[in-house]
């Protein structure tokens, strides 16, 4: 070999070898893939999960949490095949916070604190905003939200805690704004049930979010208290289609069942109300009308509405499932909900979020609005009041009394 074929062939060796060791260096597992862009949702990469181990889940894939350091895909690596994986069990852990009653300050909601009596939901809605949320505990949002669920079992306790303290200032507590306080597991571990009886003996407001007729478990409580004004049950029906609940909302009650539920809350003289929740264009919002209807057939006087929010991890999650459930669909979807949102998949704006901006988001809003005019929904008020609260006290105060 002469001299220039040498250093020819040295060359070629080394320019070889960096690229491999470039190449071993960008797939590390040390550091974190690309974000995947909205044309290319995060189940494409390897987090897409078999569907005989997601049966009766609503999310398509398991992406690591937006906060971890490393990321985990599975692949086949000829030992085992990714058919032969267990499917996802529900996990119920127990969350030792420490406070129950959360603040907030936004300016566009109607409550300034709120209790979740758990994390995660197991009804699957594959829309929930509150998916994110699982990310903080160093989880995924799309199936971990779903099977791996941490409850409060002191959440009672330190609920009647918070509320005898110094210079408290009774305002309608909001239940079910986050994750389901009704969800499945709550007919085991009941505590519901139990915060609702400190506040019944506190005379202090409630209202509640569900999708549940697990409600009705509680229905002596809710109707002492409706007596009293000191609660309100809104209840989300997102269509009448048993079919589509079925696939956006895997393991919730049906939709009749749902009704089925207002009617019994209104019998009882409850105050209740329906949430039409999502709206989401060429998907539900053709029904919005037929869902009023029936709400009002059912006793229901009271309604509201909320467009379809992505933030975060939920426009991936939600694009899988349009792909896998509505594949000639997903490019209409997006593009009208773009249109509400000033041409972003998402606007998080205060005054915004919850029923968009433009033609289309304006559409839906004048529907709505037309339709309560029509069925005299809304057309009047009931508040609840604080007027009967009375700190609770302390069980070492009630045994001084003997």
């Amino acid at each position: 070999m002469d001299h220039d074929a040498y250093h020819d062939n040295l060359f070629l060796f080394c320019s070889l070898s960096r690229i491999k060791f470039e190449a071993m260096d960008s797939s590390s597992a040390l550091k974190r893939p690309p974000a995947p862009l909205p044309s290319q949702p995060a189940g494409e990469n390897g987090t897409f999960v078999n569907r005989d181990r997601r049966r009766g889940r609503g999310t398509v894939s398991n992406a690591t949490g937006r906060y971890e350091p490393q990321a985990r895909v599975a692949f086949d690596d000829g030992w085992q095949g990714l058919e032969e994986l267990p499917p996802f069990k529900t996990t119920v852990t127990v969350d030792s916070t420490r406070k129950i009653i959360t603040r907030n300050e936004s300016p566009d909601i109607s409550f300034d604190r709120s209790i979740n009596p758990y994390r995660g939901c197991e009804h699957g809605c594959v829309y929930c905003f509150a998916r994110p949320t699982h990310a903080y505990l160093g989880m995924s949002p799309g199936l971990d939200f779903e099977s791996k669920l941490f409850m409060k079992p002191n959440a009672p306790e330190l609920l009647e805690r918070e509320l005898s303290a110094p210079g408290y200032e009774p305002k309608t507590i909001a239940i079910g704004t986050n994750t389901d306080p009704y969800q499945p597991i709550e007919r085991r571990y009941k505590i519901m049930r139990r915060i609702l009886e400190v506040l019944e003996r506190a005379g202090h407001p409630v209202g509640i979010v569900t999708k549940s007729a697990l409600v009705l478990r509680d229905l002596d409580i809710l109707a002492r208290m409706a007596q009293r004004n000191l609660v309100k049950v809104a209840l989300s029906v997102t269509t009448l289609d048993p079919k589509l609940a079925r696939v956006m909302e895997p393991r919730a009650p049906t939709p009749s069942r749902r009704l089925d539920t207002l009617a019994q809350l209104a019998k009882a003289g409850v105050p209740t109300s329906v949430m039409v929740a999502p709206v989401i264009p060429a998907i539900n919002d053709a029904e919005i009308e037929r869902i009023l209807e029936a709400a009002v057939a059912n006793g229901v006087r009271h309604a509201g509405y909320v467009l379809l929010r992505l933030p975060l991890e939920i426009r991936d999650l939600f694009s899988e499932w349009l792909k896998e459930n509505f594949p000639d669909r997903h490019d209409h979807v997006f593009k009208l909900v773009r249109d509400t949102r000033g041409g972003k998949d998402y606007d998080s704006t205060w005054g915004k979020r919850q029923t968009g901006t433009g033609p289309v988001a304006w559409m839906i809003g004048r529907r709505f609005e037309v339709a309560c005019e029509r069925l005299g929904i809304n057309a009047t008020k009931r508040k609840i009041t604080t007027e009967h609260f009375s700190p609770p006290k302390p069980a070492a105060a009630q045994l001084d009394l003997f």
